[in-house]
């Protein structure tokens, strides 16, 4: 890269994409209340490679403890339901047909907590993506600083704002956590 603004402009995109990657993350995990997203983690095996569920079904939301997945093939109503069931969310899917209703039992205080754990290590993950984007950044900048197209006092300017971006991603993860946690525990 050539210049700063650019150098400043993927920075930004990446660090953005990790913190929608970690909004996804979150989306999978269950906080008591059904909801669509729950199951977006889920694969099927069908015609031979694993498909995500919402692409051979309608995943819908009939009540706050009920999902449904009206399956489009009916040869693959079985896989869609072994596919629930070997989920690590603990559903216990029932079919009728093509219908599949998928109850959503209420989380035990265990369970809630091994929820955070996991929210905390989606977001541990995220921060250390959000690191390494910084080192890339900068290792950016220490090139430009070698080849002599920046002087030392940019370089030191353009760190501390590779660093600013840095500290604004990490808290926003931080916010995303400690929501999730309330909503995970919320009885």
């Amino acid at each position: 890269m050539t210049d700063f603004n650019e150098i400043k402009k993927d920075t930004i995109e990446r660090m953005e994409k990790t913190i929608e990657t970690l909004k996804n993350d979150f989306g999978g995990l269950r906080a008591g209340r059904a909801h669509a997203s729950l199951l977006d983690n889920i694969f099927v095996e069908a015609y031979g490679s694993p498909t995500p569920i919402a692409q051979v079904g309608t995943i819908s939301v009939p009540d706050a403890r009920t999902l449904s997945v009206s399956v489009w093939d009916k040869g693959l109503a079985k896989s869609v339901e072994k596919a629930l069931r070997e989920s690590d969310l603990g559903l216990n899917p029932v079919s009728d047909g093509q219908l599949i209703r998928i109850p959503i039992p209420p989380l035990s205080e265990e369970r809630r907590k091994e929820l955070v754990k996991i929210a905390g290590k989606y977001a541990e993950q995220n921060k250390i993506a959000i690191r390494n984007i910084r080192r890339d950044a900068l290792d950016e900048v220490k090139k430009l600083k070698k080849d002599n197209l920046i002087s030392e006092d940019d370089e030191k300017k353009y760190s501390n704002e590779i660093q600013k971006l840095t500290d604004d991603s990490i808290k926003k993860i931080d916010e995303q956590l400690s929501q999730k946690e309330k909503d995970i525990l919320q009885v």
